[in-house]
């Protein structure tokens, strides 16, 4: 069936890199340093908040980076969320992560040793708590006295206290035969049978590798429920909440892998029973995006899977404070990683099932409750936000949220919902990383940490505007254009093509693959958000399967022209093109469909051979998907039909090629496959491989050695007479 999405007049709307005072209200000037590599690397990050049960306070993790050593610290900071000034404490704890308030006020955090002291060497992660009292009081200059939560030999990936505060939910990776949490010698591991080092994957494994981790068949992370003591600690042996595989129980990861975390985890408004989404692992498991959610009493007794009757994704169980709902989001096609996420309600008192919201076309990518347990609050892309919406449980009313203190709404996250209808929330653009805000209700966010602010406002401006234009069918399809504000005249333009293929270049900061820092080098930075893209609709999202080089093509052409016709300074004559994963297909693919364009590209972790790929990469689900749902030996030509390795005697511009050693996902071998093409037809090329990096390059120096690469690149062919 023809899809036809009504095109639009082209729109353009501006936005300068400003950011709302906070104690200062400082504006960069043209002669302030722009943006640089060392900068993208060494800023503080935003990591775990957290939000006292009174909305009071905001206990919030910094990561820090030494500009010498590139050593990268944590640290914990409070803020009053309504004290005039919004003072900041830090306290003397580093190397902590993932805050939680308890209802009475206490902190609790995962660390591998106690504040004001150094990690042993073996030590493990382990739950901390800090008591109420010492959240009002403590500050850098006071000791901590802080309580051992847990002591268990195997490692705390994350937790969850339950509502009323007397129970807590670990996870962890722990042997699946092992009852109890890190207590049994062997990790479960059957690959590693000896004498040797080599790993022995038998007959029906399902995955032998994952993301970047090789895999341990008998050992996945496991959740397991405790009861706390009166001081915070757990007691007794705690009891797993997988229950008897022999009986229906789960063998699986909870939460999923490689990405899951607390968001899908759930404690009943009770305390007495944990919800959370699990795939069963089998040697269907490359193949299922079939995640269920188990609901799991505390007691240890046998958990139900209660989604069993869909057979695609379920996930993101949030259970209303007042006991009476369960919501959740839910696929409805097997095998489909982004199909639409439709809300769900289960009234937990009648038992009765309804879609929630079933005309609303976007995907929740978070599920709140608010305290009253009238409302949702949910996050979604929508056109370039990532806004907050209030769901109404009663009518299914969704109504998107004005969080943003300005117009542009950016990306929005880590909503809290607080007593009388205010929230806390995160909020980031391509302009500055997150910060923390606080919201009355029906109000706008006031700013209260200035984690980055002042830093960036410091910094050279770059001016950001959103266009839309008519792609391919007539379709509209928007983009965006970012650039330095301090120059005059014609500037290169670079083409930025996002990954996924399901996915947004948005309006919301990250830290690779970062507009701002690669436009303050002195380019015009050009995202198009292709059809495929997400935030449109599902019927946008759904359009590129089985076209991967059809109508994403045609819509970065077209907005590429678009750019320069609606901004004069936009010089496309003078341009590169660069792209990671489905991005850097798209690299391969414009080399040979697409030759005459660019002075040069850059093409990170991009397949270029599909029929390799089709056998090579780990979840086959998404690859088998994008090609009619056929693996390749039962339909060769729906792969080869847009396969870039076909086009390679059309060849010929200058390629830089990124690959990692620890990329299963886009293994690199397909970037060794593409470099090799290159040098054969001697078209100037390099290839940066990194031997300790997955499918991202995350590591501080090598972030550091990506990004001057990069630039090395971009300047040898955009602007050549800089180095004469």
């Amino acid at each position: 069936m023809h899809l036809k999405f009504p095109a639009a007049a082209p729109v353009a709307l501006a936005f300068a890199c400003s950011l709302p005072a906070l104690a200062l209200g400082a504006t960069a000037h043209a002669e302030a340093a722009p943006m640089s590599a060392q900068d993208i690397v060494t800023l503080p990050r935003l990591g775990g908040v957290a939000v006292s049960p009174d909305g009071r306070t905001a206990a919030y993790v910094v990561t820090t980076t030494n500009p010498e050593t590139y050593e990268r610290t944590r640290s914990l900071r409070i803020v009053a969320l309504n004290a005039k000034g919004t003072p900041v404490r830090a306290l003397p704890w580093d190397g902590v992560s993932d805050p939680a308030f308890a209802p009475d006020g206490s902190l609790y955090l995962l660390s591998t040793h106690a504040p004001g002291t150094d990690a042993a060497d073996g030590a493990t992660t382990q739950v901390w708590a800090i008591p109420a009292a010492r959240i009002a009081s403590a500050d850098a200059s006071e000791a901590i006295p802080a309580i051992q939560v847990t002591a268990f030999k195997a490692d705390v990936a994350g937790f969850k206290l339950s509502p009323n505060g007397k129970r807590i939910a670990v996870w962890g990776d722990i042997a699946r035969d092992c009852p109890t949490f890190g207590g049994c010698k062997d990790d479960g591991n059957t690959a590693l049978p000896g004498p040797g080092t080599g790993r022995l994957y038998k007959d029906g494994a399902g995955f032998i590798r994952h993301w970047d981790k090789w895999e341990t068949p008998g050992n996945y992370s496991r959740v397991f429920a405790f009861d706390l003591d009166p001081r915070g600690k757990v007691m007794g042996a705690g009891h797993a909440l997988d229950g008897d595989p022999a009986n229906g129980g789960l063998t699986g990861d909870s939460p999923t892998k490689p990405f899951g975390g607390g968001e899908e985890i759930a404690w009943s408004a009770d305390s007495n029973a944990v919800v959370y989404a699990a795939r069963q692992a089998n040697r269907d498991e490359p193949l299922s995006t079939n995640l269920d959610l188990w609901w799991a009493p505390v007691d240890g007794s046998a958990p139900k899977n209660i989604t069993a009757a869909n057979k695609a994704t379920d996930t993101l169980p949030a259970l209303s404070p007042d006991g009476r709902w369960l919501a959740y989001a839910a696929m409805a096609r097997p095998g489909y990683e982004s199909d639409r996420l439709v809300v769900q309600l289960v009234d937990l008192k009648t038992g009765r099932h309804r879609a929630l919201a079933q005309d609303w076309d976007r995907s929740p990518g978070s599920l709140t409750w608010t305290r009253d347990s009238k409302a949702l609050i949910a996050t979604a892309g929508d056109v370039l936000d990532t806004p907050a919406f209030r769901i109404d449980i009663a009518t299914g009313k969704v109504t998107r949220l004005k969080l943003s203190p300005t117009p542009r709404e950016g990306h929005i996250g880590n909503v809290t919902p607080l007593n009388g209808g205010g929230m806390v929330f995160t909020r980031d653009t391509i302009d500055a990383p997150a910060e923390i805000y606080v919201a009355g209700a029906g109000k706008r966010g006031r700013r209260v940490t200035d984690i980055d602010a002042s830093l960036m406002a410091g910094m050279a401006r770059v001016v950001t505007t959103r266009f839309s234009f008519a792609g391919a069918n007539g379709d509209t399809v928007w983009g965006q254009i970012t650039k330095p504000a301090w120059i005059k005249g014609q500037m290169p333009a670079i083409l930025y093509v996002h990954g996924g293929p399901q996915g947004s270049f948005n309006d919301g900061w990250s830290w690779r693959w970062n507009p701002r820092v690669t436009a303050s080098q002195g380019y015009a930075v050009v995202s198009v958000d292709f059809h495929g893209s997400t935030g449109y609709g599902q019927a946008f999202t759904d359009s590129i399967n089985r076209d991967w080089g059809g109508k994403p093509l045609v819509d970065l052409q077209k907005g590429f022209a678009a750019a320069a016709a609606m901004d004069p300074q936009v010089d496309t004559a003078n341009a590169c093109a660069m792209g990671a994963s489905y991005g850097g297909y798209m690299m391969n693919w414009i080399e040979g469909m697409w030759p005459d364009k660019f002075k040069c590209e850059i093409q990170h972790d991009g397949v270029f051979d599909a029929r390799a790929m089709a056998y090579e990469t780990e979840e086959l689900w998404f690859d088998e998907w994008e090609h009619g749902g056929h693996p390749y030996y039962e339909a060769p030509q729906e792969y080869e039909k847009w396969n870039p390795v076909n086009h390679v005697d059309q060849w010929k511009t200058p390629m830089l090629v990124v690959t990692s050693q620890h990329d299963f996902r886009i293994p690199y071998t397909q970037g060794i496959a593409a470099f090799t093409a290159l040098q054969r037809r001697h078209v100037p090329s390099e290839l940066l491989v990194f031997p300790d990096e997955n499918h991202w390059v995350l590591k501080p120096k090598n972030s550091l050695q990506w990004h001057e690469t990069v630039f090395a690149w971009l300047k040898r062919w955009l602007r050549p007479q800089e180095d004469k």
